[in-house]
């Protein structure tokens, strides 16, 4: 059992909540003292501790796993996404219920793991055009920034480059695993623009704009979650489903 990682911890996570000791420990019904010790390793938290501390501050699943892993106990919630046995016919029935439209089931790391036929049949001939390794074509937040990858089809790039990494920023902002490795991944590529001082869209929903040959397509999509998960990595799960933005996206997609 390692107390003082486990303090650490939880004493950089209650700063991150802007709360003070006294407040945490008010809201957690414990002694501010019994805190202070917890947080500068001076006393050893229970399972139960554990628990409702994370509980309190609202932490997501993956973070209360790595403070039952410092504090010295077998993480409480499992991370099997969507693997688990129990989802994968309710994932296949929500990706094929989006049908004619592209959908897409992202993990916490923007990985790819499963895909509905019609985006299978729209991004096939983009597919097709990357150059880029492998190992990240599988990867939604590569495949928009590296230069080999879809980001030459995206007409206005620029805009809907600077809101994707807003979305990744925020998630890296709550401490997520891997979120900040990617961000900074990303933002290595060339010409790459700031997530900060984007001006306003005209629109009410920035689109992602594409052009094959002399096609032209406008897309935008939404995000689902989970409302109530158990699961680490469920929790993260996101399905992402495209949505035409003018009558020629959409018949296009119908012909699809």
């Amino acid at each position: 059992m390692n107390a003082p990682e486990f303090g650490g911890m939880l004493r950089e996570w209650r700063q991150s909540r802007r709360l003070s000791q006294l407040r945490l420990a008010e809201e957690a019904g414990i002694s501010a003292r019994h805190l202070c010790c917890l947080e500068n390793g001076r006393a050893r938290p229970s399972r139960e501790m554990v628990q409702l501390l994370g509980g309190v501050l609202d932490l997501p699943l993956a973070i209360r796993n790595a403070l039952h892993q410092a504090a010295g106990f077998v993480p409480p919630h499992a991370a099997q996404g969507a693997t688990a046995p129990a989802l994968q016919a309710a994932l296949h029935a929500l990706l094929e219920g989006h049908a004619p439209h592209p959908a897409f089931i992202l993990d916490g790391g923007w990985n790819v793991g499963l895909r509905n036929a019609p985006a299978e049949r729209f991004f096939a001939p983009f597919r097709a055009r990357y150059s880029m390794p492998k190992g990240l074509a599988g990867n939604a937040m590569h495949v928009v920034f590296h230069p080999g990858g879809l980001r030459p089809a995206i007409i206005n790039w620029a805009e809907y480059a600077v809101h994707m990494l807003q979305i990744l920023q925020r998630e890296a902002a709550l401490g997520l695993p891997g979120t900040r490795e990617l961000l900074a991944a990303v933002m290595g590529y060339p010409d790459v623009p700031r997530p900060w001082g984007a001006a306003v869209p005209a629109a009410p929903i920035v689109t992602m704009q594409l052009a094959l040959g002399a096609k032209r397509f406008a897309l935008f999509s939404t995000f689902t979650a989970f409302a109530m998960p158990a699961d680490a990595a469920l929790e993260r799960l996101k399905i992402e489903s495209f949505h035409p933005a003018d009558d020629a996206t959409a018949q296009a997609l119908r012909k699809s």
